[in-house]
């Protein structure tokens, strides 16, 4: 009988693509074909009408075609409720009332979807929060670098190896870092979903299980620490974060309904292969916390440029593969394939802003990407260089104030700051990245505005990337555990240390200081799944 079965079984059906994955799957295997549209509607595929940066090409048509339609057929990874949840959440940080934590791996290898990868990373994300929510007196949002990072932008699509030229590596999205692997291949993309989805089930399960449960112990594990000031005040610290959890237990604040328990934690990642990202962008429906139901824009038809008007379907088109997506910096001219395609979104959107950024180019971006100028629906990412934050950061605030916007500030302090060792291993210097932070702190207040957030490249393991630091690594030092693939990361000791010299600054600026004047901001405030 199973012989006869297996006789008679018929190959199943091909699943359909639709017009939209069509018109991307021909740009995947063409690379001649024009990108030279002008129309101003929107739809998910737009995008292939305008010339594009940072773009991959497919030998195979036939398995581009086969993975675009596995994906478009897939059930979304996140939800509109969750998305706007995040939205509104920093909507908040725009208007100083909450502080955003972002951070997490260069480049997500899909060999990072496993248990303790996830811990470590959830664990770090949770302890610099506390310490930041301890120094701030603000609820903190937390968005991972996770569950979706694995394209990296290139300076060359190529590179060359023992004589040939081979595909640069690009991320587990598009190929292998070993050279054999290299060539570009479209069942990636599908394995990228499965990969994300199951690194999201895993941080929701951590998180219902209570991973975040502030009743644990605080393992800050700091006796390394060779700088004895530094490692009293982080002594310090953590004392008083203890002592007021157990103040908040005497009096009875932290019963079931206080939020102690578990916390939001978003995924984000760059936007950076629209042919990805346009088959995981559905029409939904809006959540009722939407803004558009809370206080609806109504600016002139002509302001939408083309996007999608607030629709009476009461739906909306939501990328679902991740809460938050950014747009790279090698990816953001105004006329591009990644702003056409970020315009129509109803996710909460990032710019990353470097040096090459004119005030006239940032605040044409805001205008295309958030008409409706709804507040906080843009982060702006600075990532300057600590020797060039101060001549430029002062100007992008006054034009972004100037224009109306109310953005997140956010800094980058990672990518301004890499350099290569005499021997060529790339790595950044920690009082680099501190100076940068330092410098955008101050120069917000300066400027009568205010640093909303940093976005740091991380990872919850003991690595050797990046030099200096309390432990004193030096270049020496970074062979001993340098695993990144991509760029240098903050080790979990170095990231700590970034959030209580962060903290440190907001209580110096008369934010409190006292463990009963945190305690009492608590009680008051209510810790939710703001700390």
């Amino acid at each position: 009988m199973a012989g006869k079965i297996l006789d008679e079984a018929t190959e199943p059906p091909k699943l359909k693509l639709s017009k939209s994955g069509e018109a991307a799957a021909d740009l995947k295997v063409n690379e001649t074909q024009q990108r030279n549209g002008s129309s101003t509607d929107w739809t998910p595929s737009s995008w292939t009408t305008k010339p594009i940066k940072q773009d991959v090409i497919y030998d195979d048509r036939e398995a581009v075609n086969k993975a675009l339609a596995k994906l478009e057929r897939l059930p979304p990874i996140v939800t509109p409720t969750e998305i706007i949840r995040l939205r509104n959440s920093l909507r908040d940080v725009a208007l100083g009332k909450a502080f955003l934590l972002q951070g997490g791996d260069c480049a997500e290898l899909f060999d990072y979807c496993e248990d303790d990868a996830i811990d470590s990373k959830i664990k770090l994300l949770l302890q610099m929060s506390l310490v930041l929510v301890y120094g701030a007196y603000k609820p903190i949002v937390r968005i991972a670098r996770m569950a979706g990072q694995y394209a990296k932008p290139r300076s060359s699509p190529t590179e060359m190896y023992e004589g040939r030229e081979i595909h640069s590596f690009r991320g587990d999205v598009l190929n292998g870092y070993d050279v054999e692997e290299r060539t570009p291949d479209p069942a990636r993309l599908v394995s990228a979903y499965f990969h994300s989805a199951t690194t999201l089930n895993y941080i929701r399960a951590s998180l219902a299980s209570g991973i975040a449960d502030l009743h644990a112990p605080l393992e800050w594990e700091l006796g390394h620490v060779k700088d004895e000031k530094i490692k009293a005040q982080y002594i310090r610290i953590v004392d008083n974060i203890t002592d007021s959890l157990r103040f908040m237990k005497t009096v009875g604040a932290d019963s079931p309904s206080s939020g102690l328990e578990s916390v939001d934690l978003y995924t984000s990642h760059e936007g950076l292969l629209l042919e990805y990202e346009q088959s995981l962008t559905r029409r939904l429906r809006h959540p009722p916390s939407h803004p558009s139901l809370q206080h609806p824009p109504t600016p002139p038809s002509s302001q939408l440029n083309g996007r999608p008007e607030p629709s009476a379907d009461g739906k909306g088109w939501y990328n679902t593969s991740a809460h938050f997506l950014w747009i790279g910096d090698r990816t953001r001219q105004l006329t591009g394939a990644h702003v056409e395609y970020f315009r129509g979104l109803e996710n909460p959107i990032g710019i990353k802003v470097g040096p090459t950024m004119t005030s006239g180019e940032l605040i044409s971006l805001l205008d295309i990407l958030n008409p409706t100028k709804s507040i906080g629906k843009i982060t702006l990412i600075t990532r300057y260089g600590e020797h060039k934050i101060a001549p430029l950061l002062p100007s992008h605030i006054r034009a972004v104030r100037e224009s109306g916007h109310m953005v997140v500030w956010q800094c980058d302090p990672m990518h301004g700051n890499t350099k290569s060792t005499p021997g060529g291993v790339k790595t950044r210097q920690f009082s680099s990245i501190l100076s940068e932070v330092g410098s955008a702190l101050r120069i917000h207040r300066e400027e009568g505005s205010f640093l909303g957030g940093v976005h740091l490249e991380l990872t919850g393991e003991a690595v050797t990337e990046c030099v200096g630091g309390s432990e004193g690594l030096t270049e020496e030092d970074l062979e001993v555990n340098y695993t990144t693939y991509c760029d240098p990361r903050l080790n979990e000791k170095q990231a700590l240390e970034l959030a209580f010299l962060v903290a440190g600054h907001y209580r110096k600026g008369g934010g409190g200081g006292t463990v009963i004047g945190g305690v009492d901001w608590m009680l008051r405030r209510g810790i939710g799944r703001g700390v």
